[in-house]
């Protein structure tokens, strides 16, 4: 299989390079003098522009098709002046960098459950070149892919027999800012709490409820991750993502994304389709607070409303989030191991006639969301422990390794669970952790 992205054209005449990245996606690079090229990223947001990029793709004018080897050789006669992009989106020098694949990568460190598993092969990509060139490589040798970002949500229930591709595109970059609202584009690799820390530092303010959150930018929009009244895709603009088979560059905003509880589209009709590049966010400086979920009030009740900025939510946040969870470092953990249910109202009313002391809360649609960790607590789960593994003695929802758990063995636990909720309340537990290699 070839991919049908990267392509390459030269503009006779003028000289001009492009790398057409996707149906809406180019870098054009323009040469300055005799000695630089001057790099623009493209991105086809009207019509107009989306026609201009399909006839440069149709060899439309004097644009004409060039192999990937001719453009190097052009692109190589003179110095490029700074980059399109920061964040992976056309690095020069990462074309020219051979991708490194080592064998036998053991991932226990690299997942935070912890759990003994190894790669047959691994790959780090720092850029969309080498993303794509990964990609091309499992398929050429026939190696199935697994995309790894911070390990996070992910249960390995044994070896992975193909190519382990980690997610390493770094970088933090601003779009635009009007002294109010901000749009950042973020790597996929950047560490999610960082990126948080980092924002809240600057005074961009919106996620700050998200605040020491394990896991990778890149992973955050695919399950919509959220934590006390916040979720992503309240300040979610827009991520791109490259497509597994073609490598086509493609951008979705919030509602292509098709958002929902611990959901989106990368979860459901789109699942392993496309690997997440970068992902862009809508901040304020004069963001609204929240801090209506109690524990938080609890944490701030020393400070008078008007006195609370947004970097005491996250410090609050964080506090909350350490007296409850176990530091992934110290007690292998994915953090919540299931969804909190969501029941229509007829299913409710049919739990809340047999428990109606049931933790709750109405939602808009008139659904209604069940609290997981009371239910885990109520059936006797909380503090259980099973050989090496068991479920957090502070917090029912954290399933744990306490040293030398195998991924099977923590799933086992976790399905014995589901099906005692189920006896006892009637009530069937999603999990919210990625299964690999389970059989």
């Amino acid at each position: 299989m070839m991919m049908e992205f990267p392509q390459y054209r030269l503009l006779e005449g003028a000289e001009t390079l492009y790398v057409i990245e996707g149906p809406r996606h180019a870098v054009e690079f323009q040469p300055l003098g005799l000695k630089q090229w001057m790099p623009h990223a493209h991105v086809a947001t009207d019509y107009p522009r989306f026609v201009w990029l399909q006839e440069l793709q149709n060899e439309t004018g004097h644009a004409r098709a060039i192999s990937r080897e001719g453009f190097l050789e052009l692109l190589q006669t003179r110095e490029v002046r700074g980059a399109s992009s920061q964040l992976g989106r056309f690095v020069a020098e990462d074309v020219h960098r051979n991708l490194d694949v080592t064998a036998d990568v053991a991932l226990q460190e690299r997942t935070t459950f912890g759990v003994p598993a190894a790669t047959k092969r691994h790959a780090l990509v720092h850029s969309d070149e080498e993303v794509r060139e990964a990609l091309l490589m499992s398929v050429e040798k026939n190696w199935e892919p697994l995309i790894l970002g911070g390990g996070s949500n992910v249960l390995m229930h044994s070896d992975w027999p193909g190519l382990t591709i980690e997610m390493n595109i770094k970088g933090i970059e601003v779009l635009s800012d009007d002294g109010n609202h901000i749009e950042v584009v973020v790597g996929a690799g950047e560490s999610w709490h960082a990126w948080v820390l980092h924002a809240v530092n600057e005074g961009w303010n919106g996620l700050e409820n998200l605040a020491l959150i394990p896991g990778s930018v890149g992973a955050s929009p695919m399950q919509n991750i959220g934590a006390y009244g916040v979720e992503l895709k309240d300040r979610f603009a827009w991520l791109e993502a490259i497509h597994r088979g073609t490598g086509e560059l493609r951008r979705f905003d919030h509602a292509t994304c098709e958002f929902g509880y611990r959901e989106s589209i990368f979860k459901r009709s789109a699942r392993d389709q496309w690997i997440i590049v970068r992902v862009a966010f809508a901040l304020e400086r004069n963001a609204p607070l929240h801090t209506d979920y109690g524990a938080i009030q609890s944490e701030l009740k020393h400070l008078s409303s008007p006195d609370i900025t947004h970097k005491d939510v996250a410090e609050a946040v964080m506090r909350i989030r350490r007296s409850k969870l176990p530091d992934p470092a110290v007690l292998g953990n994915a953090g919540s191991f299931f969804k909190n249910p969501i029941l229509e109202a007829p299913a409710f009313r049919s739990v809340m006639s047999k428990t109606p002391e049931v933790v709750h809360y109405a939602l808009e649609d008139g659904s209604y969301k069940l609290a997981a960790g009371w239910l885990i607590e109520q059936a006797g789960w909380k503090g259980y422990r099973r050989g090496d593994c068991g479920v957090h003695d502070r917090q029912a929802l954290v399933l744990v390794n306490y040293g030398e758990a195998t991924g099977q063995e923590i799933w086992q636990l976790a399905l014995d669970i589901v099906a005692d909720v189920q006896h006892k309340f009637g009530v069937e537990l999603q999990p919210e952790v990625n299964q690999l290699g389970a059989h």
